[in-house]
């Protein structure tokens, strides 16, 4: 015999009323179709749309006492768990005044008492189906934001940037970075353990440049491409003093990284070399009808990926553009002219110091190793309100040693 699908679960409809004959025969109509759940007051409604199972729509009365109608969604629009359940008043109020008011307060939908059973079934499917077609557009569209910068997905979805081949010349900071010597280095590993060190450090990395404002383009291989300016802009000056406070960060964050590496068991050593430009570069949407690609090209662009190549491992050269907006900021040493290919005259460049090496009130990777003893702290990754907890077994631990 063929296997048959399991049928679908019924969706679950939360039935609002203060008169018990009113759930009643709301319930008696819906049980059929579907998992039925019933409030007899504003408050237990609220109690049942915030618990681990939500209903997918609310049938809502508007007069009941304590706490209407109107103020049930209310709370339930300002409450991210419930702020998109579906919400129908029932109700005996049949102005348009009313109709109106509870429909800019977010109800999707009015039906007035006495019901009409065929008016409210066709309303309830209609509504479940909207609501369950929004929310795979939503989930669609968040697997699709994760392709790209989320500058540029905000700014789609919000109306401002269209999807269109076009491009602006516009004055920006772009940073290059790579891991010195990646691919030599993990030759010999397996494909699952360079996927998981390089998706571990892109993480880091990404979660840093969306801190400090950057628009991530693109990943090659170990690489890695920022820019700064648009689609945001603070201005060219903060623009690139935000790009290098980025780049140091990242440079702090790896050293942490590789603290924890080790810990896994890699004998390798790890370091990010990088390369920051300022100046006038085409950005915006390159492609054909098929597809597109918004990203920078340009010499400037080129220049920073040569500024990368160069640096040393674990170091970071800004040229002198980006020197000029960001001086006083930051700390660099001017270097001998250096030169890049593609270009016919030496580079003026400057390497950025960082004056906070060493300095352990900066510090988010603590270790302690002796014989016998092994500690590991990693702030980033303990969340601020489990901080507390954790500090009762490590003086726990540290008694017992004493």
């Amino acid at each position: 015999m063929a296997n048959r699908k399991a049928p679908a679960p019924k969706a679950r409809i939360l039935v609002v009323d203060d008169t018990p004959d009113n759930l009643f025969l709301m319930s008696a109509l819906l049980d059929d179709r579907y998992e039925v759940q019933t409030a007899g007051s504003g408050a237990e409604a609220l109690a049942i749309a915030l618990s681990d199972a939500p209903p997918a729509l609310i049938l809502l009365d508007i007069m009941m006492p304590e706490m209407d109608g109107y103020e049930v969604l209310r709370r339930l629009r300002k409450d991210a768990a419930t702020a998109s359940i579906p919400v129908i008043f029932l109700t005996a109020l049949t102005s348009i005044e009313e109709e109106q008011f509870g429909l800019d307060l977010g109800a999707v939908d009015y039906i007035t008492k006495p019901v009409s059973p065929p008016i409210v079934l066709a309303r309830v499917q209609s509504h479940l189906e909207r609501s369950a077609s929004s929310q795979r557009l939503q989930l669609l569209s968040e697997k699709l934001g994760r392709y790209l910068a989320p500058q540029v997905y905000q700014s789609l979805f919000d109306g401002s940037r269209d999807a269109e081949i076009r491009t602006q010349r516009k004055q920006l900071t772009v940073f290059f970075s790579d891991i010195k010597d990646f691919t030599a280095a993990t030759a010999t590993w397996q494909p699952d353990d360079v996927t998981y060190l390089l998706n571990s450090y892109f993480s880091e990395m990404s979660r840093i440049a969306h801190e400090y404002g950057g628009t991530l383009d693109k990943f090659v291989g170990d690489a890695m491409v920022i820019f700064f300016g648009d689609p945001d802009t603070r201005g060219v000056k903060e623009d690139a003093l935000q790009c290098v406070k980025m780049a140091l960060a990242m440079q702090r964050r790896m050293a942490e990284l590789e603290v924890m590496w080790r810990e896994m068991g890699s004998e390798n050593s790890f370091q990010v070399r990088i390369g920051i430009n300022t100046g006038l570069c085409d950005v915006g949407n390159f492609g054909s009808d098929l597809r597109m690609d918004y990203t920078i090209i340009g010499a400037e662009v080129n220049l920073a990926a040569r500024l990368e190549q160069a640096a040393p491992a674990g170091g970071i050269l800004i040229s002198k553009e980006t020197w000029n907006q960001v001086k006083g900021e930051i700390a660099a040493d001017a270097l001998v002219p250096i030169r890049v290919k593609g270009f016919a005259q030496p580079v003026e460049a400057f390497a950025v110091r960082d004056d906070s090496v060493g300095d352990p009130a900066g510090r988010k990777v603590f270790q302690w190793e002796r014989l016998g003893l092994r500690v590991l702290v990693d702030l980033d990754r303990l969340p601020a309100a489990e901080r507390p907890g954790a500090t009762a077994p490590v003086r726990g631990m540290a008694d017992r040693v004493h």
